[in-house]
């Protein structure tokens, strides 16, 4: 498509402040900071491997704790997507991979839907990587999918490293987000349903 498929979400509350800007058809460049280390290795692994072009700066109360920051992310990149993909025409619009990582394997699935809705089955063993909730990966992928306007299915086959078994989701991420996002030729001006459009509504 000859038209650039950006996005930019400015999302400020009390609780956070955030910037982000989105290129769909980009090379996986990045520049990530959220003040919280390990949400940005994830972010980063995210634009990697979707080739999608990511910044995101974030301000938020860590001095509370980290979940208004890892949500508030999470729901200003879904926006991002969402604006970038506008009316969402050519899209594949499907996808699903496994993603693997040593000893860990994790199955996602997405349909760029315009519907969000969110299933989670994921466990961890410890209730923190680092200083950070293991329960708030949960709360970043939910409020990408509310925003982004995905069905989004992640499920974890098997593990045992926590750091593994989180980093197979946002890889897993990353690569249907790839896939979805891909223009058809074949169909590059058509909305991929019968209904003609793909909203939130």
């Amino acid at each position: 498509m000859s038209q650039a498929r950006t996005g930019r979400v400015t999302r400020q509350t009390k609780e956070t402040e955030i910037d982000v800007e989105v290129n769909l058809d980009g090379t996986g460049q990045y520049a990530i900071s959220t003040g919280i280390g390990f949400l940005d290795h994830m972010l980063e692994q995210l634009a990697k491997h979707s080739l999608i072009d990511l910044t995101v700066k974030a301000k938020g109360d860590l001095h509370i704790d980290f979940h208004h920051t890892t949500e508030d992310t999470g729901l200003a990149i879904g926006k991002a997507v969402a604006d970038a993909l506008g009316e969402r025409r050519g899209i594949t619009r499907y996808a699903d991979a496994l993603s693997p990582m040593d000893e860990t394997l994790t199955r996602v699935a997405m349909d760029l839907s315009g519907r969000p809705y969110f299933v989670w089955k994921v466990e961890f063993s410890k209730p923190k990587l680092g200083d950070m909730d293991t329960e708030l990966f949960r709360e970043w992928f939910q409020a990408f999918a509310q925003t982004s306007g995905a069905t989004l299915h992640i499920e974890n086959l098997y593990g045992v490293n926590n750091h593994h078994i989180v980093e197979s989701c946002y890889k897993g991420l990353a690569r249907v987000l790839r896939e979805a996002i891909t223009i058809d030729p074949r169909k590059m001006d058509a909305v991929p349903s019968t209904k003609g459009v793909l909203t939130q509504n």
